[in-house]
């Protein structure tokens, strides 16, 4: 039997018998990547309306530049929080770095322009077609945010979705703000770098494994969501 294929039997056997070691890496994975796109949504999802709503001068340079920051580079993210709060940084005094936190603010700093920049897009939608009866009811542009998101609570829970999906698969930001250090910050992500680079392919390959099912159930219940959205409106 081949190498790999050694690796791969080790790989399914460390999930099955539930490796403590795989465990801790998957529960501080979910950790960080549940609660930074939570505060991003808490965030994102009324900015994303209220540009939807409002338009003001500079509008179009903020959308162009909110769009623009769906694609920012996981290090570029890292660079920022890192110098923000090294010791050197007007953040230092906290003392964030090389922890959960600091990794917590670098997906958020990812996932944000991707749950504003998807969620404007949708309101902005549902308002040029309900603008009349919202109108008629005599609601205030900031009476009809919440009319609108929940409007497109389908929608934007896919949103969401995609936003977990882009914060869990990310090593960049969260291995140079969290270190990678082994039961404080060591993520699925980086736990796969550094175990491939250490030649211990079971546990890379039993993390992966365990990244793609997560991946597979984000797009799993994105379909379901899509689904539920087409039969409620069809």
């Amino acid at each position: 039997m081949s190498q790999d294929a050694n690796a791969f039997q080790t790989a399914l056997a460390l999930i099955l018998s539930l490796d403590p070691d795989l465990l801790d890496i998957v529960r501080l994975s979910l950790q960080v990547s549940c609660s930074a796109v939570l505060l991003a949504a808490l965030i994102g999802l009324p900015l994303g309306a209220a540009l939807a709503l409002w338009h003001f001068p500079g509008h179009g340079i903020l959308v162009v530049a909110l769009n623009a920051l769906m694609g920012l580079p996981p290090v570029v993210a890292g660079l920022c929080v890192y110098l923000l709060l090294s010791r050197a940084g007007p953040l230092g005094e906290l003392g964030l770095l090389f922890t959960p936190t600091a990794m917590v603010v670098a997906q958020v700093i990812l996932v944000l322009p991707i749950i504003a920049a998807l969620t404007r897009q949708q309101v902005e939608e549902l308002h040029h077609e309900y603008r009349e009866q919202l109108q008629s009811l005599g609601l205030s542009r900031l009476r009809m945010i919440p009319t609108l998101l929940w409007d497109a609570r389908f929608g934007l829970v896919t949103v969401i979705l995609a936003g977990f999906g882009r914060a869990s698969a990310e090593v960049g930001a969260v291995m140079i703000v969290g270190g990678n250090i082994d039961g404080v910050t060591r993520v699925m992500t980086t736990a796969i770098v550094l175990e491939t680079s250490k030649g211990d392919l079971p546990l890379a390959l039993g993390l992966g494994i365990v990244l793609l099912g997560l991946v597979a159930l984000i797009n799993a219940g994105a379909y379901l969501v899509g689904e539920s959205a087409r039969r409620r409106l069809g």
